[in-house]
């Protein structure tokens, strides 16, 4: 039976983060509507593109962007660019990444939200990793899977995720798999083509061998996503200065449970929005 706690949360954002998004998003009524006004007309005026405009659509482009209509369509663009130029996601579904989800241990979403209410992903991918089962290209799917869902959470939209990548163990077989271009392609997603705000990634249980697959890293790093990386190794109070210990799984010196890295949990959930999935993928540039 699949774990309750683990659902899209898709009711109107709380009062609290409402008043984060007024501070921080410059999210007021009359900007909203300004805004989804003004966008709604570069969209229906540019005739490269192809997304639907109603307003639930029109501000998840908008918030990461600030309200910025002109920025939330470059956000859009560079979205469509990035789906027409990596063909492996395109008319990818949850079931063509159920055996992922359900049978390894490597990705997953803690069920409750941080202290500051933001979704936690922890991709174990370190010795864990069975490389002869689940590919690099797999692991970028499920992130690309999970994000679809994240987006469609209003919360998550304006308190924006955190990412705790585990490389407890790691050996050559999994560095071998971060390639250059499994590197360009996660860090293209990320800095470019991903509208949801990033807002903190940890390196944890990193092995002396990282250094290997941070050098393939590092130069496709800008620097407002080098201002958000944090390298703790083995010190859990390290991490806990930025995520409170009673927020995270014991697995990292948390106050809850130790952490299960299987995301079947979270597959019957993204199941479920298979038509948005589907949507989705049928956005993009204008063939």
């Amino acid at each position: 039976m699949a774990n309750p706690k683990c659902r899209l949360e898709r009711d109107p954002p709380t009062a609290e983060a409402l008043e984060l998004a007024k501070n921080e998003l410059r999210e007021t009524p009359e900007v909203v509507q300004e805004a989804l006004k003004k966008l709604r007309e570069l969209i229906e005026n540019d005739p490269t593109i192809n997304f639907r405009t109603d307003d639930e659509i029109l501000i998840i482009f908008l918030r990461p962007c600030k309200y910025y209509p002109e920025s939330a369509l470059a956000l859009m663009k560079r979205v469509a660019d990035f789906k027409d130029k990596h063909t492996m996601i395109s008319n990818m579904m949850p079931d063509d990444e159920k055996s992922a989800m359900i049978d390894h241990k490597i990705v997953n979403v803690i069920a409750n939200r941080d202290h500051k209410g933001r979704r936690v992903l922890i991709a174990n991918i370190g010795g864990a990793w069975d490389t002869k089962q689940i590919s690099g290209d797999q692991i970028f799917r499920l992130f690309y899977l999970i994000h679809v869902g994240a987006m469609l959470e209003p919360e998550t939209q304006i308190r924006g995720v955190v990412v705790i990548l585990d490389f407890e163990n790691l050996g050559m077989r999994q560095v071998a798999q971060l390639t250059p271009s499994f590197s360009m392609r996660l860090l293209s997603f990320i800095q470019e083509a991903m509208p949801l705000r990033l807002k903190e990634v940890h390196i944890v249980k990193q092995p002396f061998i990282f250094n290997v697959v941070w050098k393939v890293f590092q130069p496709f790093v800008r620097e407002k996503l080098k201002s958000r990386l944090f390298f703790h190794g083995s010190k859990m109070d390290s991490l806990h200065k930025h995520l409170d210990p009673s927020h995270l799984p014991a697995n990292y010196g948390g106050k809850l449970p130790a952490f299960d890295y299987s995301s079947a949990d979270w597959f019957p959930v993204l199941k479920s929005i298979d038509s948005n999935v589907s949507e989705w993928n049928s956005w993009g540039n204008k063939k």
